[in-house]
């Protein structure tokens, strides 16, 4: 194992990935001589009313294309190892040996590299000198490199060959012709348009890893490189940008009409489209909903088109490649009648590994009423209590309380970066800043129920993670069992009625949570607290005996929590630092009153 990759042998890498899809397809053979996927003769309905379909290239771009064999789709693909392109005798064997002998001829689509299109070329004419009929089309989508620069070879085949294959496989499966299917896939090819940007370039396992800093020093941190292809060739423009404006960037260099260099496909405002959003590899999921969003908002704002199918995943893989790229597709007429529209074509199923048709055309044709999200908050109100306390008290000690605990957020963080993920003093001031906001926009009435309500609203909408979940808890529990001892009387609140309220609330607490006092959680400082507070009715030696209890976890073992995984010495010498904040808010609370 490197630095880089679980495998550093790129030829196992290739044939195992390879055979994964005979796993998870059954339908599907592996002939890994050839290194070709293809469809098991008896999963072929009908072999002789269908024309075969092939597709093929270097490895490293999965799912494309090996995970697009399977019915609806591809009959075979024919696979190169990383980045490079088949041989043509690989090619002559897939035409020749595992494609239906039967079939209305052979559609293979490459897309546009020296080395696929020759190689698949050079089998395609054997193929036809052996008397089968075989047409090839050349996809040729990427915006990035534009009419000057790409001269006679012409734009690059990038994820929008995965629509290209897509109608045309649609297409086969449904009985058309191999003169249709080639049409249609020419059709598609031409209304088709991708750009893509990265932050990295690709690392190929069984490369040094000084290559890996070499690709580092050629795009700089911060640097995102636009028109990047997917075998790392050079982009056209390097740029440091948000995300906003480099999608801005993107769709310019695709849609924009004035642009003689790269005005190939000519999209009209409110035409109906299909947007392709392709991950390159190593973006995370989030971040390519969070670009699918910029695109779509952006495609709709200024350029008034509106997607009617939009397509999201990898799809045309570089690697572990950090980008993304957008492909948008032109329906035209295909003229082939009902049920055989480019948009039929594009929502006609596909039982393959790589397409991510989850969603129905019936789902995407339902015209959905916008739903109305308001809350009622007068509904959700908590009602009045006869439960009283002294307002001004209660500010001041809450201010105090408050404001100590965000003078001790930077301590908290320093000992959850040791023991734990670092997040816990920043989600505990966050809340704490939020109450406070509260207080001064807020004038509390003596009514001790409505205002913990308010509390508690904020903590359970400004406080995430486990500290966050079990504070919310606890304070629901705690205003349920002060309102148990609520009456028809005004009844001024007292440490005997708090402290029962909080020993019920630690109870209600066990269900949710296995923590209790020596397992280095804020419970080592909250049951102290509970308890001293019950016993002695005094709040200050209550919050003492809290500190006492969060400054025990130093060197305590971790039973529960992420400091039970970490290893090392250092936890041993800093409290819990839920238990460590927990008590400094107590302490400060004690102070202010």
């Amino acid at each position: 194992m490197s630095a880089k990759h679980f495998i550093n042998d790129p030829a196992y890498a290739v044939l195992t990935a390879l055979r994964s899809l005979t796993y998870t397809n059954p339908s599907l053979v592996f002939d890994e001589t050839n290194k070709i996927i293809y469809r098991h003769p008896s999963s072929i309905d009908q072999p002789g009313d269908k024309v075969s379909l092939i597709c093929g290239g270097g490895s490293g771009h999965e799912p494309g294309f090996p995970g697009y064999v399977g019915r609806g789709f591809l009959t075979a693909c024919v696979a190169g190892t990383i980045f490079a392109s088949p041989s043509a005798e690989q090619i002559r064997t897939c035409l020749a040996h595992r494609l239906p002998l039967q079939s209305k001829g052979t559609l293979v689509v490459v897309m546009n590299y020296t080395g696929d299109v020759l190689n698949f070329g050079m089998g395609v004419e054997k193929a036809r000198a052996m008397g089968k009929k075989v047409e090839m089309v050349v996809v040729q989508d990427d915006v990035g490199v534009g009419r000057e620069k790409g001269g006679k070879v012409g734009r690059r085949g990038i994820a929008g060959a995965v629509l290209v294959a897509k109608v045309a496989g649609a297409l086969a499966e449904m009985g058309g012709s191999l003169e249709e299917c080639t049409r249609v896939a020419k059709l598609a090819n031409e209304n088709v348009v991708s750009v893509a940007a990265s932050l990295s370039r690709t690392h190929v396992p069984g490369r040094p890893a000084e290559d890996a800093k070499l690709e580092e020093e050629r795009l700089p941190l911060g640097t995102c490189e636009i028109g990047m292809g997917i075998h790392n060739e050079p982009g056209c423009e390097k740029v440091e940008a948000e995300l906003p404006s480099l999608v801005k960037k993107m769709l310019a260099q695709m849609l924009d009409k004035d642009d003689r260099d790269r005005a190939y496909v000519k999209v009209e405002e409110n035409e109906k489209t299909v947007l392709l959003m392709n991950n390159f590899g190593g973006l995370s999921n989030l971040e390519l909903g969070a670009s699918t969003t910029e695109v779509i908002a952006q495609l709709m704002k200024d350029y008034q088109i509106r997607p009617v199918r939009i397509v999201a995943g990898t799809l045309n893989g570089s690697l572990n490649g950090l980008g993304f790229g957008i492909s948008i597709m032109r329906l035209p007429d295909t003229g082939l009648g009902l049920g055989k529209s480019m948009l039929d074509l594009v929502d006609a199923p596909a039982e393959v590994v790589g397409w991510p048709g989850a969603i129905k055309q019936s789902t995407w044709e339902i015209s959905y009423t916008p739903v109305d999200q308001n809350i009622k908050r007068d509904e959700e109100e908590t009602k009045p209590s006869n439960l009283t306390m002294n307002t001004i008290q209660t500010e001041k000690a809450l201010n105090a309380g408050l404001e100590r605990l965000i003078a001790a957020e930077p301590e908290v963080t320093k000992f959850d970066t040791i023991v734990g993920d670092g997040d816990c003093g920043i989600g505990l001031k966050r809340g704490a800043e939020s109450i406070l906001k509260m207080l001064e926009s807020t004038e509390l009435t003596d009514d001790a129920l409505l205002t913990l309500s308010k509390i508690v609203y904020i903590v359970e909408n400004n406080m995430d993670g486990t500290s966050g979940a079990l504070y919310a808890i606890f304070l629901n529990s705690l205003t349920h069992h002060l309102r148990e001892q609520d009456g028809s009387e005004t009844t001024r609140l007292t440490a005997k009625i708090w402290a029962k309220a909080l020993m019920m609330s630690l109870e209600s607490l066990k269900r949710y949570t296995p923590a209790q006092p020596g397992d280095r959680t804020l419970m080592d400082a909250l049951y102290p607290f509970v308890r001293t507070l019950e016993r002695t009715g005094d709040l200050k030696m209550a919050a003492s005996a809290a500190k006492q209890g969060a400054d025990s976890t130093k060197g305590m073992k971790a039973s529960l929590g992420r400091t039970v995984y970490v290893g090392g010495d250092g936890w041993q010498a800093v409290p819990d630092p839920g238990a460590h904040g927990l008590s400094e808010f107590l302490t400060g609370l004690a102070e202010g009153l």
